[in-house]
């Protein structure tokens, strides 16, 4: 895969997050409508004359304003917690300069040749190999390595993969990212919420002796329905984005080190063993250069639709044409 150059990659990848932060309230407002549509459906006794359609409408512009208020408080709070709640869900913390001053020379050798600013460090403490980038701005650019891959990589190799990392940096596909797991996150929790809901309504109903018991179940059917159908859609946009990146930082590293088998040989042996134990969500799992979790999907060969990285054979054999 041809490297489209740095400038034009900043600006796909900034277009595309104004895209996306379009598109959700849109998807919000589409699924809002769609919601109001089944329930007046599912309600509707034929005491309003209204249609199914005018009383949806009427619907929709009342919990628009509360709907997407309350995404945009979700979203923010997410978007700049995403380093701590990053950190927290991987086990890494910072590593020190005097701790590993070969992991610091080839991260400022390579920020200098570029004109970076140095990220943060940080190590994950597991014998697995490892890495990925994180954050939304410069105070927050972080290379995460794991100690496996700081230990088992030669220098070319390891300078390959931080490459890579920097190259997610330098793209700005870090931040992108990170809009869409946050997007994506919502329908997520949503669907859980109705989910959980749904098991307890009804023995809540039978309990209660509470006539309505079967129209709260299916409020709340209609509810899982609608959220997974957004979860669904929105995880496929975030699978794309996190497949093609991994491709765009393997040129990036190829283009900063000249050296594409350092990074072939790298991506070789993290093939073998990229497990992060601490690792148990997918939408940290995807900021990963390898997915560091051995769960494979059962939808995973639908034409790779629902794979959060390309395979790795395919990436290596990429870079053995550079």
């Amino acid at each position: 895969m041809q490297y489209v150059g740095l400038h034009t990659q900043q600006v796909r990848n900034n277009t595309r997050s104004v895209v996306l932060l379009c598109l959700f309230p849109c998807l919000v407002i589409l699924l809002t409508f769609l919601f109001s549509v089944l329930l007046v459906f599912a309600t509707n006794d034929g005491s309003n004359n209204a249609s199914v359609w005018e009383q949806s409408l009427l619907f929709v512009k009342q919990l628009a304003p509360f709907i997407l208020t309350g995404v945009a408080i979700w979203f923010l709070i997410a978007y700049f917690a995403n380093t701590a709640i990053i950190r927290k869900a991987t086990g890494a913390h910072p590593l020190e300069r005097k701790e590993n001053k070969r992991v610091y020379n080839l991260v400022e050798n390579l920020c200098m040749s570029q004109g970076m600013k140095m990220p943060r460090i940080n190590v994950i403490e597991d014998h697995s190999l490892n890495a990925f980038a994180s954050g939304i701005n410069d105070r927050t650019f972080t290379v995460s390595l794991s100690r496996g891959i700081i230990n088992k990589l030669d220098d070319e190799e390891l300078e390959a993969v931080i490459a890579h990392e920097l190259s997610h940096i330098r793209n700005r596909d870090v931040r992108l990212l990170i809009v869409s797991i946050v997007f994506v996150g919502i329908f997520a929790m949503l669907t859980e919420i109705a989910f959980r809901i749904l098991l307890r309504a009804p023995r809540q109903s039978r309990s209660s002796n509470n006539k309505n018991g079967g129209g709260i179940i299916v409020i709340i059917l209609i509810t899982l329905a609608v959220a997974a159908i957004g979860y669904f859609f929105s995880s496929l946009m975030r699978f794309a984005i996190s497949r093609n990146r991994e491709y765009l930082a393997d040129a990036g590293s190829a283009e900063m080190t000249r050296k594409p088998q350092a990074l072939a040989s790298a991506l070789r042996k993290i093939s073998r063993d990229p497990a992060i134990e601490a690792v148990t969500r997918d939408d940290v799992a995807q900021l990963f250069i390898e997915h560091p979790r051995k769960v494979k999907s059962s939808f995973s060969g639908i034409s790779g639709l629902f794979a959060t990285h390309p395979p790795i054979e395919k990436r290596i054999k990429v870079l053995e044409q550079f």
